[in-house]
């Protein structure tokens, strides 16, 4: 398989793409007017991040960089969660909607999990460049160090 030519590349941040797309498209743009300034702002600016911040760590070159960006990735994917209950809380979105919204938000999180797991043995394995692997780890653990290594690789697949 060809090393990574982009964070386009990145199964999570595809993950973290399509929650945007469902967050842009099936709520936010739903929501009542008295919302589209309060909570319809406040989760497009999350869920804008959590892309924009992957891609800004990929471009650091460097594990221990682009880990803490995608930790900030990952700190927004709860933070659009909080906001998905928060609207259907507010009678905003069906619960149909949460629940999708909430599976979405599960496997991006995932996702972001194994590759921050993977991040971390590269930089603990003394490695300063950008990852050439071309698979990670997926894992349902908010920490991702070594110990908490499984066999469940997610396999990156590039832009054709």
């Amino acid at each position: 398989m060809e090393p990574l030519r982009s964070f386009e590349d990145l199964e999570y941040w595809k993950a973290c793409r399509q929650l945007r797309l469902f967050v842009s498209r099936e709520v936010a743009a739903h929501l009542p007017k008295d919302e589209r300034f309060d909570l319809a702002s406040q989760i497009r600016r999350a869920v804008r991040s959590t892309t924009a911040n992957i891609a800004e760590g990929f471009g650091r070159f460097h594990y221990r960089d682009n880990y803490k960006f995608c930790s900030n990735a990952r700190g927004s994917l709860f933070e659009i969660l909080d906001h998905l209950i928060t609207a259907k809380d507010d009678g905003c979105i069906s619960e149909s909607t949460l629940l999708e919204g909430r599976a979405l938000f599960e496997s991006a999180k995932r996702l972001v999990n194994g590759y921050m797991s993977y991040l971390q043995r590269a930089a603990n394995d003394g490695e300063n460049l950008r990852e050439d692997s071309t698979a990670y780890r997926v894992t349902d653990e908010l920490d991702p160090s070594p110990e908490n290594d499984d066999e469940c690789p997610a396999i990156i697949t590039p832009n054709k």
